[in-house]
């Protein structure tokens, strides 16, 4: 098991050129939300635009229009033709990297139009949340996600991927051969967060248990999403992803406390996350 330490990611870590721009800096596609869920694309949209990314969009149903463009101005929205929850998959945009399933919701179309997207589209994904319960529920779809994606189980939603396990040991075999039939990377998240490449077990040196909010995922999957559109490879943007997120949160707790932190401060707190790796 390889720990995620500040040397392994000075590895990684890419600082901005200083002669980039938007158009260079990478474009992330956020697919997802139902009505009541919008939330969620809101926090991934956001997050992907302040760990870096150029442009992002975020794909919604229409009653998500309006509260994407008032609750992120930054960010671009197109939408499905339903009105509460996605039944079409369809955009004209080139998305450099795409993250699906926040708040998406498991209604039938919405589970028959990620059906339709996975059989077209050819872009590595970031699964989380509904489309991997969507993916549990219909589990020889797996086949037609794409190679080098990532999945982002938190451990419910491994389990219904994977099945009950009784130990630890039996929980990560079990996650090494999903990741091995798929050939795929495994962000298995929990405390701590570990990341499983094949038969390669990463495990994450940050965060704390002020984590354990809503809406934290969405976040994560919003910085991993920014990431890959800027050319990290999927295990690197899920390593250095997974960093950033509880690095994030070790910041923001002396001033925030346990009980006070939420999801949004995950995002407030990635500038000063980021000017560490600067240092």
């Amino acid at each position: 098991m390889i720990l995620i330490t500040r040397e392994l990611i000075s590895q990684i870590y890419q600082p901005i050129a200083f002669d980039t721009h938007k158009g260079i800096q990478g474009h992330a596609l956020i697919i997802g939300g139902s009505y009541g869920k919008m939330g969620s694309v809101c926090l991934s949209s956001k997050a992907a635009l302040k760990s870096g990314c150029g442009l992002v969009t975020a794909l919604v149903p229409k009653c998500g229009y309006e509260i994407v463009q008032i609750a992120i101005p930054e960010v671009m929205v197109v939408t499905d033709e339903a009105n509460a929850a996605i039944e079409e998959i369809y955009f004209q945009i080139k998305p450099d990297a795409i993250g699906i399933g926040m708040g998406m919701g498991q209604e039938k179309v919405t589970q028959f139009a990620f059906h339709q997207f996975l059989s077209t589209n050819k872009l590595p994904l970031v699964v989380d949340a509904d489309a991997l319960n969507i993916l549990s529920m219909n589990k020889d779809w797996i086949a037609s996600v794409p190679k080098k994606s990532i999945l982002t189980p938190h451990p419910k939603e491994l389990e219904r991927l994977i099945g009950t396990w009784q130990t630890v040991e039996e929980k990560l075999e079990k996650t090494i051969q999903l990741s091995l039939k798929m050939d795929c990377v495994i962000v298995v998240k929990g405390a701590p967060t570990l990341i499983v490449d094949g038969t390669t077990i990463y495990k994450n040196t940050t965060g704390n248990p002020a984590l354990a909010t809503a809406g934290s995922g969405d976040v994560l999957t919003g910085i991993i999403t920014s990431l890959i559109a800027q050319k990290y490879s999927s295990l690197h943007a899920a390593i250095l992803g997974v960093f950033l997120h509880g690095l994030a949160a070790d910041i923001a707790l002396p001033e925030t406390g346990y009980q006070s932190f939420i999801a949004s401060d995950i995002i407030g707190y990635l500038g000063k996350a980021f000017l560490s790796l600067d240092k």
